[in-house]
């Protein structure tokens, strides 16, 4: 049964079609009967309409991952990898059609951004799926009449959380990690960007039993609140600010409910004066994540260049920038496209005019449209000669702002680098191979890479130090310790 009329979407008709949430394996509206518009920000105009849902739809998604997870929980991890196979080999099928709902509604291009979403995302289930045998526990040799060991045990219905600047991939790290552990899962998708998440759960529930994936669409006050709240939930997962973050980590303290948290970053990217080439230009673009209008949390976004190459450095780095095609993100020609809202297009532009009013140099980019229409564009913009201390420095933007800073002392620029209360992600680009690792193991953060500026893959271990979030994704290690408790058994013989 199709659910998502997708064809209906890209086309933009007359009639804007209204999409269903998931709760128990069934289809449906909201209890209160409400919706909410999903806009093509690049076009700007309504899409869809998606179910406003509120406390008594959280309570429902609840109960029935409850009750999914009394036979889910007990079935041998060998089927629930088998599953999620099947659904990474679903996705496949399906990629192009998801990945034009994701350029549709994030405004991301389909060309660099939604297309390889979607592809990340069979892959990751396929990697959970074929790792379902890691899930082994420890026995410990206390003596021939006594035996101890353990083993790991899921935690019951957890509650996920996603934002609008990845949201399929986000959603399949969620749902991945979670059924893979032999837990259910209630997943809120963000009100932005619904729209794969819930072609993706169509194509999932065709395979999994009915409750062990729910999926409800609203705002976070009305969905996100009360999910968090609920003394059922054993657990919860989000992606996205560290304001919500810290509000989620809270309302998980008063019940003592564990938490994984992945959120924002000011991420420092650290070239040597033996990188002044195309290579680093480039790592540096894709670690800026410019193809996504910067909206990413792993986002590069504090470029510190060695006095020596700040000015050749920069002299390249603008002439690849000026390369990239900014238009339709359904448009295969186009390398970048719009800003997912007309709230965080207003955010962009006012972090820009802050930067240029107290003094800050546009290098390149800037405030002006850099194509015609009405959609939310920016160009790719570079700043120099901000201050440490200004808004653009310090703060998280979230579009395509990059700020370039001169430097002359190793442990000068790395202390500038360490000087933020995110520690997410960081880049190290230089051709000896010792600099750069001494830089990256003086890097507070938990994601280095060096001369690489590319996306997670499956098993890597992702996440954030300080402000940036607490537990690791993308790997078995970090799926096991945040998603299953571990249970000691001892035997005297």
């Amino acid at each position: 049964m199709t659910v998502i009329n997708s064809e209906q979407i890209l086309i933009e008709t007359g009639s804007v079609p209204q999409v269903h949430q998931l709760i128990g394996g069934v289809w449906g509206p909201s209890d209160n009967g409400q919706w909410l518009p999903v806009e093509n920000p690049a076009r700007r105009t309504t899409i869809a309409y998606i179910p406003e849902s509120g406390e008594s739809d959280v309570n429902r998604a609840v109960d029935a991952a409850a009750e999914a997870f009394k036979s889910w929980g007990v079935l041998p991890p060998r089927e629930r990898g088998r599953l999620l196979m099947a659904i990474g080999d679903k996705i496949a099928e399906h990629q192009e059609e998801i990945a034009r709902l994701v350029a549709s509604e994030t405004g991301n291009a389909l060309r660099t951004q939604a297309r390889g979403e979607v592809a990340s995302s069979a892959d990751v289930f396929r990697f959970y799926g074929e790792a379902a045998f890691q899930q082994k526990g420890e026995t410990f040799p206390f003596g021939e009449n006594l035996l101890s060991y353990t083993v790991r045990e899921p935690l019951g219905v957890v509650g996920g959380i996603v934002p609008w600047n990845a949201p399929v991939i986000l959603s399949t790290m969620k749902i991945a990690m979670a059924l893979i552990t032999g837990n259910t899962l209630v997943l809120k998708t963000a009100e932005l960007a619904p729209l794969g998440v819930l072609k993706l759960a169509e194509l999932a529930n065709d395979i999994l039993p009915a409750g062990v994936l729910n999926v409800l669409t609203g705002t976070g006050q009305d969905v996100g609140g009360p999910m968090c709240r609920h003394p059922k939930i054993a657990k919860l997962t989000f992606t996205g600010s560290t304001g919500v973050g810290k509000e989620i980590l809270a309302a998980a303290a008063d019940r003592v409910v564990p938490v994984t948290l992945e959120l924002g970053g000011k991420s420092p990217a650290i070239v040597f004066p033996d990188s002044d080439d195309l290579s680093a230009v480039q790592g540096v673009i894709a670690a800026m994540r410019f193809t996504r209008q910067g909206q990413s949390c792993t986002a590069g976004s504090r470029l510190y260049l060695h006095r020596d190459i700040f000015d050749s450095f920069l002299e390249k780095l603008t002439a690849e920038l000026a390369k990239l095609k900014i238009g339709d993100p359904l448009d295969e020609a186009s390398d970048m496209g719009a800003i997912v809202s007309g709230k965080q297009y207003d955010t962009v532009i006012r972090y820009i005019n802050g930067a240029l009013d107290q003094g800050g140099r546009l290098v390149t980019g800037g405030i002006e449209r850099p194509v015609d229409g009405d959609g939310y564009f920016v160009a790719p913009t570079v700043i120099s000669g901000a201050g440490e201390d200004w808004a653009v420095t310090r703060e998280e933007v979230f579009g395509p702002v990059l700020v370039v800073i001169p430097w002359d002392n190793e442990d000068e620029v790395i202390e500038a680098a360490n000087n933020s209360h995110y520690g997410l992600a960081g880049y190290v680009f230089s051709k000896d191979i010792s600099t750069a690792i001494r830089t990256a193991n003086r890097l507070e953060v938990g994601w280095v890479q060096i001369n690489r500026g590319g996306g997670q893959l499956p098993g890597m271990s992702y996440g954030g130090n300080k402000q940036s979030g607490l537990g690791r994704e993308y790997s078995i290690e970090g799926a096991l310790e945040s998603f299953t408790n571990v249970k000691n058994i001892t035997i005297a013989i």
